[in-house]
């Protein structure tokens, strides 16, 4: 959509909230790499993964009315997604994982683990995704959060519920498994990125969706 960067959220907000529902296309959009991120740090497969980010999206649409703007967008997108993958996760016993597309977001190890959100096309190595699957998941979905998202550490405490102070322990606990992990084998990780080809089909199944409510 060429409006995509025309619109700050709380523009798109109050444009969507005036019957102007079609650009909430516009909020999937720039969403959909960090929720999915999230689902795939929960161990959900690819298909599971977008219909939480189905169901997310839905939320937050029926819900639009009730964003109070004390945080981002993004951070009240992210909580929603969370409280639906921690929903599911606890009503089934096991998840599901899988071996994911291409399109992933490269981690430089160089001393400490620094992240980049550098996007390339390579195929996902088993060991790695194992390696990432393996850390305990209070770390992992703090890491995801934080390091991937990009989101602040107030930001990551508030999607949480824990404190800042919490957020930066499970992060480094998060950074030292992963290290461990990692160093068995190999001296970079590779980390999901939603990949562009779903892009258009999760738009469209939201959007048909919200258009039927």
């Amino acid at each position: 959509m060429e409006t995509q960067a025309q619109y700050s959220d709380q523009e798109l907000i109050q444009k969507i909230l005036g019957k102007e529902s079609g650009l909430f296309e516009i909020v999937i959009r720039r969403n959909n790499p960090f929720l999915y991120r999230i689902g795939k740090m929960y161990h959900f497969s690819h298909e599971d993964t977008q219909d939480l980010m189905q169901d997310s999206y839905v939320q937050a649409y029926t819900h639009l009315s009730q964003f109070e703007n004390r945080s981002s967008l993004k951070t009240w997108l992210s909580k929603i997604m969370v409280h639906e993958c921690y929903r599911k996760s606890k009503k089934f016993e096991t998840t599901h994982t899988e071996s994911l597309d291409n399109n992933l977001t490269l981690l430089e190890k160089k001393g400490t683990l620094e992240t980049t959100h550098k996007v390339m096309n390579t195929e996902l190595n088993s060991i790695i995704e194992k390696s990432l699957l393996h850390i305990p998941e209070d770390y992992r979905t703090t890491f995801t959060l934080r390091e991937i998202n990009g989101l602040s550490v107030s930001e990551t405490a508030e999607i949480l519920g824990i404190t800042e102070s919490n957020v930066k322990v499970r992060l480094n606990r998060a950074k030292t498994f992963l290290r461990a992990e990692i160093e068995k084998s190999y001296n970079k990780e590779e980390i999901f990125e939603f990949n562009l080809i779903y892009c258009d089909d999760m738009v469209n199944r939201v959007m048909n969706k919200i258009a039927s409510i």
